[in-house]
């Protein structure tokens, strides 16, 4: 039954993104087990003073009432986590060969799903979250927050996101280091079609200011285990080079140098202090989740 609310092939036929979310979210909770341990208790703890951005939702206004004084209910689960997305959407992430009704779903498509769960899921916890979407520059930024409204701003520019040019994490990578104001957990979703050192060279500040960070590496199966019978001239979508492959390259050279590669980021990942989860687009997403889950444990 969960892999159904997980199977990318049917959240694509779904169509809106925050009915997406909340199947994959509400369907993930329910396979969990219900235990402490996932944070998912909504019984009441202990009140907070308000602060600036906070959602008014809230606010204990009997407290209010009384006091004079603005307070806030929190639930046992609650970790004042924040969770930056970071969203790639260079010319790659389009590539797209899993079937379902009416097309295939793209990196990009997968990602969203990804993205669009994580920051549900955060509502649902209470946490701030924010987006920056980013080819090789910065596309869209919506900071952090609890806010009111804040789930729909976010739903809104995942599912505007559009295929840009080409990936560089050097430039952007930069940029982001300058919107993290307070610890968080930084989501990277992206295919990482880079050097892994230079990759991990441009994220790895992330981790400053103590962020957790976790690099969702998504490729389509066909780019793992390539089927050719004849030799293909194949382009590449940010450069546009092209080179020709034969069916026998495909089956042998080519598949060594992508498992290297996937090895190679994840040992660097790893090395760096950052979280890596290989992410196969025809697959259900409670892998992503249960490692963001994880994360989140470690914050408690």
């Amino acid at each position: 039954m969960l892999q159904r609310f997980l199977d990318p092939q049917v959240l694509a036929s779904i169509g809106s993104l925050d009915l997406i979310a909340k199947t994959v979210v509400d369907g993930f909770v329910a396979g969990l087990h219900r235990s402490p341990s996932f944070g998912f208790s909504q019984e009441f703890a202990e009140y907070r003073q308000y602060v600036e951005g906070d959602d008014l939702r809230h606010v204990d206004w009997n407290v209010y009432a009384r006091t004079d004084r603005i307070y806030l209910k929190r639930f046992k689960g609650e970790t004042n986590s924040q969770l930056l997305v970071l969203l790639d959407t260079s010319a790659s992430m389009s590539y797209g060969t899993v079937p379902y009704k009416g097309g295939t779903i793209s990196k990009l498509d997968y990602a969203r799903f990804i993205a669009a769960s994580l920051v549900y899921m955060s509502s649902q916890q209470r946490d701030a979250a924010g987006i920056i979407v980013f080819d090789d520059d910065v596309r869209a930024y919506v900071p952090p927050s609890t806010r009111q409204g804040q789930l729909v701003r976010l739903l809104h520019t995942i599912e505007k996101a559009e295929n840009g040019a080409r990936t560089d994490f050097v430039k952007p990578f930069h940029h982001f280091q300058e919107y993290l104001h307070r610890r968080s957990i930084v989501a990277v979703l992206s295919d990482f079609y880079a050097d892994p050192t230079a990759i991990i060279k441009a994220v790895e500040p992330l981790r400053y200011r103590g962020n957790d960070v976790v690099m969702f590496h998504l490729l389509d199966p066909n780019e793992l285990a390539p089927k050719f019978r004849d030799p293909v001239l194949l382009i590449d979508s940010e450069d546009e080079s092209a080179m020709e492959i034969s069916p026998e390259y495909a089956r042998n050279e080519y598949r060594d140098k992508i498992n290297n590669h996937c090895k190679q980021l994840a040992d660097k990942a790893a090395a760096a202090g950052l979280d890596y989860v290989f992410l196969d687009t025809s697959k259900p997403l409670d892998q992503g989740l249960r490692n963001y889950l994880a994360i989140r444990q470690r914050r408690r």
